[in-house]
């Protein structure tokens, strides 16, 4: 019997992989390949490099101890093929087969790369997810606003998770109120668990250190899990040690400290060593047994079930072009400051230095800082997508592209967000310990030593009123505004633009 060529990809790591359970494990043939198109198409960060492609060959590995016969093409920068593609052409050539059974990938560049491949390839739906692409359609079909909160409730209903009958646990369905405090002084968050690397890792980092050490990011220490069995290791550290505290302080930011309470647990997620509904029934667990709070699970699980299958229908409801709209028509190049080059803004400074040595930072990290001031400063959408998925070790364009278009830079129009998700340094102020150690006065409008978000907070409101002044959400801030004296005014705006010409000179801001 003539087998089938089972494609697997880098994110699909995961024996419960669509075109995996659909193989003949006595015919078929496994295709795996780390390749330059994937290692290159952004310039990725060390160590989410290393991850991937250490987390490929255990897989593969895996697969072989299980019986699979796998045809896996390791990194070589004179390989005489740099795509997939070119890989599925080469086991093609080798095994005389030319059928192919793929999952479909989470980037519209792989899938539209499958279809003008010159092969018979069937793409199954990625069925990992809770939401399929037609039950995010019939969700969205006929609605105004694709507002997250309602999809998540149904999203609860569906699982059952924190359900209790047709109600939610603890008669809310969400615990915001409660979920955002500013840390105190005194720190108990355990780090998460560390792993050492085995010969197949350091192998990759050997690989990684020689291939790509001009990339931003720093390549060691690298301590991240690569396989199933320590993935799981790594949920039960953060159910048991952190999840207690995370709902309280998920959004609060501390100098020095990388991670809180958070899980890190977002990269094992998106290369499939968890799953979704594994990940949130631990912490349902927990909370039924009394070692976790509601409002830290909801919130947990709110990030899981709600926000990330949420931006997954997004990404594939809007379609390939989603990730070139800028509705704001916002042009400036991305400072140097991102790509490691110095700021006095210590906020910036913290969760830049932190995105170099880690590939991590969390979600207000990213949202209302990194995103925040390339949102008042005008950056184009597109460069700030292309800087997340490069940095971070858990991007991929299905999830990364509708948190910054959408949510970060509201750069899609209204798609993901009611408004845009802007600040002056206040926010920063109350939610971290960041201005107290700060060059600049966090509340101060004006002069030298004047936090540059105040200034281009108001200047942003004032560029774009024609869009937002009439926004529910956004009404008392222009009358905020409209109350300040002229002068006044008219000084904050200056400082403004002189704050956007010393990053448009390259200058240290």
């Amino acid at each position: 019997m003539v087998g089938k060529l089972i494609l697997v990809l880098g994110d699909q790591l995961s024996m419960e992989c669509a075109a995996l359970k659909a193989a003949d494990r006595e015919n078929d043939v496994i295709v795996m390949a780390e390749v330059r198109d994937e290692a290159c198409y952004v310039p990725h960060h060390p160590k989410k490099i290393v991850f991937i492609f250490s987390a490929m060959r255990h897989f593969a590995a895996a697969l072989g101890e299980a019986g699979w016969t796998v045809e896996y093409t390791r990194y070589d920068a004179s390989t005489p093929h740099s795509s997939i593609v070119g890989a599925l052409l080469d086991a093609s050539a080798k095994h005389n087969i030319f059928e192919v059974l793929a999952t479909e990938p989470g980037e519209w560049r792989l899938i539209d790369a499958l279809i003008d491949a010159p092969l018979q390839i069937t793409v199954l739906e990625d069925d990992r997810f809770v939401s399929s692409h037609s039950d995010f359609r019939s969700w969205a079909e006929g609605r105004k606003e694709l507002r997250m909160e309602w999809f998540y409730r149904g999203m609860r209903k569906k699982t059952g998770i924190l359900m209790e009958g047709d109600k939610p646990a603890g008669g809310k369905w969400n615990f915001d109120h409660d979920n955002r405090k500013p840390a105190k002084s005194t720190l108990d968050a355990m780090p998460p668990l560390a792993f050492e690397n085995d010969q197949i890792t350091q192998e990759v980092l050997s690989l990684v250190e020689s291939e790509f050490s001009k990339n931003f990011g720093e390549l060691r220490p690298f301590n991240l899990a690569t396989t199933r069995s320590d993935a799981l290791k790594a949920l039960d550290h953060f159910i048991e040690h952190n999840l207690p505290k995370f709902g309280d302080y998920q959004d609060a930011m501390v100098k020095g400290e990388k991670f809180l309470w958070h899980s890190l647990l977002s990269p094992y997620l998106n290369i499939g060593l968890l799953g979704p509904l594994e990940v949130c029934h631990a912490a349902e667990e927990a909370w039924k047994r009394g070692a976790a709070p509601l409002n830290a699970v909801a919130g947990f699980v709110r990030q899981i079930i709600g926000w990330r299958e949420y931006v997954r229908g997004i990404y594939f409801l809007s379609g390939r072009e989603y990730t070139q709209r800028n509705a704001l028509d916002h042009q400036r190049q991305l400072p140097a400051m991102y790509w490691g080059s110095k700021t006095q803004m210590t906020c910036m400074a913290e969760a830049i230095g932190q995105t170099h040595s880690e590939a991590y930072a969390h979600h207000i990290q990213r949202l209302m800082v990194t995103g925040n001031f390339a949102l008042l400063a005008g950056v184009h959408a597109h460069e700030l997508h292309e800087w997340y998925l490069s940095v971070y070790i858990d991007a991929f364009e299905w999830v990364e592209s509708p948190n910054t278009i959408g949510m970060s830079q509201y750069a899609d129009g209204g798609v993901v967000a009611s408004k845009p998700y802007v600040s002056s340094g206040a926010y920063i102020s109350r939610m971290s310990d960041y201005c107290g150690s700060c060059h600049y006065d966090v509340k101060a409008k004006t002069g030298s030593t004047a936090c540059p978000f105040n200034a281009l907070y108001w200047h942003f409101l004032t560029r774009h009123r024609d869009k937002f002044s009439n926004n529910m959400r956004m009404g008392n801030m222009y009358r905020t505004w409209d109350r300040m004296a002229p002068d006044a005014k008219t000084e904050i705006l200056s400082h403004a633009e002189a704050v956007l010409e010393k990053l448009d000179a390259g200058e240290v801001v």
